[in-house]
């Protein structure tokens, strides 16, 4: 028996989800994801942070467009606030740092929520857990916020099934061929006829493009690597009673944050990889740990536990959204890179539009056809 929508998104993680949320405004939309939970790839394994001047301009650009809209998705979705504010700090130790940190500057200077210039010793009173002298420029995006992950992704499922969508899990899909004006797609036992596909698939976008016989984007998913590492009680003096800041190094060789009366802490790294469950790798962790170790002198040794997520790119590491001219009705919706999160906001608005062929609203300052895969 074959069913019907609208259109067919494919993918349950942060992508999928809110681009079906918003789909559903004025579609009849069904979700496929491969796996019995949703998110429990990329979106589960996140650090989970809003930061404005993060990544190339155009995501710089959806990422303060998502700002107020994470607010208002809250009170839309019965959804407990979603941003809670942390600083971040950018810091440079050493000669590679700083040229990184110079650029960072001169690029994002005349950019809403950039990050500014901060005085060292500052830094390092805003984060006493770094080494007294060990700053040598920094930084500080006071705009910057922890992302309730869990509650904007089952805020945008719970969305979209209020709107009528269906959600299908532990159904992959295992086949997509053209029919007519549109596409038939088949998983498991169902079949479905639909207008629109959009491939939201994350690391596995072009696995499904091929599916559909589309040609790739040339995405390629890097593992990152994420532990969580309590803070040694001999250092515990070290910890101040108000929130402490993130703090990422300027050439993004490591990052660390609170995290209970822990840090995360990771080497930044970019394993090129196939499409996969990821785990951590040991060496990995080791880098991150020693890594935060120097800056901070904390006697960071253990490690409470670890994991691994996928972040995709496209070569530009720019977003990719909609369709090749030659295979109308299939919609990439991929490459979002370590970004998927904190612009999913305006990025799912842009992607609807691009669609359903309605415009762009007018507070997303980024043009669709920069994110086109025919720039690729």
């Amino acid at each position: 028996m074959t069913d019907s929508a609208d259109v067919v998104v494919i993918g349950g993680g942060i992508a999928g989800a809110s681009i079906a949320y918003e789909l559903s405004a004025t579609r009849s939309v069904v979700l496929f994801e491969a796996e019995t939970a949703l998110a429990r790839h990329s979106t589960a394994r996140s650090a989970a942070t809003y930061i404005p001047g993060h990544g190339t301009r155009a995501v710089r650009a959806l990422i303060v467009a998502s700002g107020p809209r994470f607010a208002r998705l809250a009170e839309e979705l019965d959804a407990p606030p979603l941003l809670t504010p942390r600083v971040v700090l950018h810091i440079a130790v050493d000669d590679v740092g700083e040229a990184a940190l110079a650029a960072l500057l001169r690029e994002q200077a005349q950019e809403p929520g950039a990050p500014v210039a901060l005085d060292p010793s500052e830094a390092e009173r805003r984060c006493p857990l770094l080494l007294p002298g060990i700053v040598r420029a920094a930084a500080v995006v006071e705009g910057a916020a922890d992302v309730d992950t869990e509650a904007l992704h089952q805020a945008y499922v719970r969305g979209l099934r209020r709107r009528g969508g269906t959600v299908r899990a532990g159904e992959p899909v295992t086949a997509l061929e053209p029919r007519g004006d549109g596409w038939r797609v088949h998983a498991g036992d169902a079949a479905i006829d639909t207008a629109d596909v959009v491939d939201a698939a994350g690391a596995w976008a072009d696995v499904v493009a091929g599916l559909a016989g589309v040609p790739p984007i040339g995405l390629v998913p890097f593992r990152r690597t994420i532990a969580l590492v309590p803070i040694p009680e001999a250092a515990r003096s070290r910890v101040p009673a108000g929130p402490l800041p993130m703090v990422r190094e300027a050439d993004e060789r490591f990052y660390f944050k609170p995290e209970g009366d822990g840090l995360l802490v990771s080497p930044a790294d970019e394993t090129p990889v196939e499409p996969h469950d990821a785990r951590p790798d040991e060496l990995d962790v080791a880098t991150g740990l020693e890594r935060v170790e120097a800056v901070t002198g904390l006697g960071l040794r253990s490690v409470r536990t670890s994991w691994a997520g996928l972040r995709s790119f496209v070569p530009d590491r720019r977003p990719v959204v909609g369709a090749r001219p030659d295979h109308p009705g299939f919609h990439f919706f991929a490459g979002q890179g370590g970004s998927g999160i904190e612009s999913s906001p305006a990025l799912a608005a842009l992607g609807a539009a691009v669609v359903t062929g309605e415009p762009v609203p007018a507070d997303i300052a980024v043009v669709p056809g920069t994110l086109s895969p025919t720039r690729l």
